[in-house]
């Protein structure tokens, strides 16, 4: 599929936007026009580059989806955990809490630091540390040194999200919702990849085979240090993006309404996650427990699932930049209701067809949370990534915890009754203030 971009910008301008990409030569910086102001903006602004620069967001993506394949691998061997170490869904819970607990907290400290100390290679550093946690992984042969490598698997993913998320944006030509979507896709489509390789790989021949990807960390390190190397080249090549001539200017939000629309957004995070973890984490235990697959095959239903995902990830960000995101947080949230609330009483065939929807559909709302959030608070990039990524991960880890604990005093069915009704605080998107000019559907 041919991937156009997404630019008003002339053809000369685009070309120009593309010279500052991973194969940028030494010189391109002394043949770039003058027309604009080239002066680095402050440390804590990330202004985009003029032009969608596709091949640092299409390289970028690829990178997300290695690091995501990697991170998936974990939850997706919990059946495998759960007979070799005879785990309760408790500790399941616990495990996975701590994964998203490191990867939450961590994430909003680094996109605040980075936010005045850009660190470029902080990239492939970070994908560095999920290797060593893998490694451990691998290796562990206690509930303990379990959660060690839960641990430091979550560290390396919290150091990655924040400056990845800021190298979407400045690759983005003022298309934040298309760049940030297009950077999510490749995570989501990683993380619908692990189980299959998981089911493929690891449950027929071991934890020990958790090795075999550690190949596939190598080549990510690679990637993001080139990746690094662009984000270094042209932090000096920033420019301020003006006002559009004509466009519609906004009732500046008081602090106090910038602070309620964010706990708005943070409930609404918790209500998307809380959902989406009892999928991703306990899908295939429901799957076996209500219509007796086997691990692999409720590993390829789980797969189904996660690529809807990441079909919809891709949807969600121009959709935004064309109708508003306010509206997709609507539509993603909300509209994920009826099907959530219909899948426990459908046979296998109609569960696996409610999921694709789910998937599809739910899918959109993180990216247009995000760049929601970041007009809210401008100047900030860095740690509004990190705070939302973070807290992604730890509604995940929390939603997990609970729902393991739940699972273990009732059923993995109960648990799915329960858990339809999280997409309903999607109401709550109509106390949101407006942050961008409105736009014709």
């Amino acid at each position: 599929m041919q991937v156009r971009v997404l630019s008003r910008a002339p053809l000369s301008g685009l070309k120009r936007a593309a010279a500052g990409g991973l194969t940028q030569a030494r010189g391109s910086r002394d043949t770039q026009p003058m027309s604009q102001t080239t002066s680095a903006p402050p440390a804590n602004q990330a202004a985009p580059v003029p032009g969608a620069v596709l091949q640092v967001l299409l390289t970028l993506s690829a990178a997300h989806m290695i690091n995501d394949i990697l991170q998936a691998l974990l939850p997706a061997i919990y059946p495998l955990l759960k007979d070799s170490y005879h785990l309760s869904f408790t500790q399941i819970g616990l495990i996975s809490l701590t994964y998203q607990v490191t990867g939450s907290l961590l994430q909003p400290v680094v996109g605040f630091y980075t936010d005045r100390r850009p660190k470029p290679y902080s990239l492939p550093i970070g994908m560095t540390v999920t290797l060593i946690g893998l490694i451990v992984l691998s290796q562990a042969n206690s509930f303990g040194l379990l959660c060690i490598s839960a641990a430091t698997v979550g560290i390396g993913s919290s150091i990655f999200h924040p400056e990845a998320s800021r190298v979407a944006r400045m690759a983005s030509g003022g298309q934040h919702g298309f760049a940030q979507s297009l950077f999510q896709v490749g995570g989501n489509f990683g993380t619908s990849l692990g189980p299959l390789l998981a089911a493929a790989i690891i449950i027929p021949r071991g934890q020990g085979h958790i090795l075999w990807f550690t190949g596939l960390a190598l080549v990510g390190i690679i990637v993001l240090t080139r990746i690094g190397g662009w984000y270094q080249r042209n932090l000096a090549r920033l420019v301020t993006k003006p006002r559009a001539a004509g466009a519609a200017e906004l009732p500046r939000l008081s602090s106090r309404q910038v602070i309620f629309a964010l706990g708005i957004l943070v409930v609404l995070i918790f209500s998307k996650y809380f959902y989406l973890i009892s999928l991703t984490n306990y899908y295939t235990f429901y799957l076996m427990d209500k219509f007796a697959v086997s691990v692999q095959a409720a590993q390829i239903y789980l797969f189904v699932f996660l690529f809807a995902v990441a079909a919809g990830t891709i949807i969600g960000g121009p959709v935004g930049d064309r109708i508003g995101r306010k509206r997709v947080i609507w539509i993603s949230i909300l509209g994920v209701a009826p099907f959530s609330l219909a899948l426990p009483h459908f046979g296998l065939l109609g569960t696996v067809i409610l999921t694709v929807f789910i998937g599809l559909i739910l899918a959109s709302a993180f990216s247009a949370i995000l760049v929601y959030a970041q007009e809210l608070v401008t100047g900030n990039v860095g740690l509004i990534a990190g705070l939302f990524f973070g807290l992604a991960f730890g509604a995940a880890g929390i939603g997990s915890a609970l729902l393991g604990r739940l699972a273990d005093h009732t059923s993995i069915g109960y648990v799915f009754t329960v858990s339809a009704f999280f997409p309903l605080l999607g109401l709550l998107t109509a106390f949101l203030p407006e942050v961008e000019a409105k736009k014709k559907i």
